[in-house]
């Protein structure tokens, strides 16, 4: 009778770990590395902030990499993957910023951990950490994401653009799984960050809707103040604060600048000329007659279902 109950709680111990193997295997959960590195994650976030310490502008770099991963093949790491026509080299990557961080991270776990933690799961977590360390919010990030071996320039045009109408930039994120409010909330994270005038300029100088070629949706108040920071024929390269108001913290200025026209990408003020788009901006916002959405709740989740 021991013998028995010996062997089938080895049975059940042995079933037990495949049912566990077989979750792993299927997608992420919080705690992954909780036993095989342990230190994993505090690696990465000292990391971030060595980096950070030294350059700020690290932390809006690192979270649009993880966005712009996400948005191809899901967050498999395929934009880290280096050689020509891969994502890397794609228009929309070429100023992506924080390779080194993920680096020095890789390098680091690999020390401590040999061959357990995914370059993936890096940079979910390295996205996070870049948030907090500009007084955004901090949420949970499942892990246990695998590699991506394929990485081709062409699949960026799953990435939405800064010129796209509201259909279109919803048609992507729902093909990402995500909702409308996914979209507008997962849009404010480019509180903080920059833009290069190349980008908008044409909405300061040659928009095509006008006699004057200034974007109508521009706040006449706010056109001198852009049109001095990108003159007409100027460096296309300058970049300026995509929140004009607190470009370096993680705050609702974003939606305030949309709601005062000063948007500064065409596809980002947008959400508040498109009506769909708009009451999410207003909630998000606080205004009074609308359920409030707490900016720094939704966007841990937004993030969190951008991981999946």
């Amino acid at each position: 009778m021991v013998g028995y109950s010996y062997h089938r709680f080895i049975l059940i111990l042995v079933l037990f770990a495949m049912a566990e193997t077989s979750v792993q295997g299927k997608g992420t959960r919080v705690g992954f590395y909780s036993r095989t590195c342990p230190r994993a994650e505090s690696i990465v976030r000292s990391i971030v902030q060595s980096h950070f310490r030294s350059n700020p502008s690290i932390a809006p770099g690192l979270l649009r990499m993880h966005f712009h991963d996400c948005f191809v093949r899901g967050c498999d790491a395929s934009i880290l993957i280096a050689g020509p026509s891969t994502e890397r080299t794609a228009l929309p990557n070429l100023n992506l910023r924080g390779f080194e961080v993920i680096d020095d991270a890789k390098t680091q776990l690999e020390a401590a951990c040999p061959g357990v933690v995914s370059c993936a799961d890096i940079l979910a977590l390295a996205a996070r950490d870049a948030v907090v360390l500009t007084n955004g919010p901090s949420w949970q990030v499942p892990t246990g994401r695998r590699d991506g071996r394929i990485s081709l320039a062409s699949d960026t045009t799953a990435l939405p653009g800064f010129t796209e109408s509201i259909e279109a930039q919803k048609k992507k994120f729902i093909d990402r799984g995500l909702s409308v409010q996914d979209l507008v909330t997962l849009v404010g994270g480019h509180t903080i960050g920059t833009t290069a005038c190349q980008f908008f300029s044409y909405r300061l100088y040659n928009f095509n809707t006008t006699g004057n070629g200034v974007d109508p949706s521009i706040n006449p108040a706010f056109i001198s103040r852009v049109q001095a920071l990108c003159p007409k024929n100027g460096d296309g390269t300058r970049r300026i604060g995509l929140d004009n108001g607190s470009p370096n913290r993680f705050d609702t200025s974003f939606f305030t600048n949309l709601r005062n026209g000063r948007g500064i990408l065409e596809s980002h003020q947008k959400l508040w000329t498109d009506a769909s788009t708009k009451a999410l901006v207003q909630r998000l916002l606080g205004v009074r007659g609308l359920q409030a959405l707490n900016f720094n709740v939704e966007f841990g989740r937004s993030m969190v279902k951008l991981d999946e």
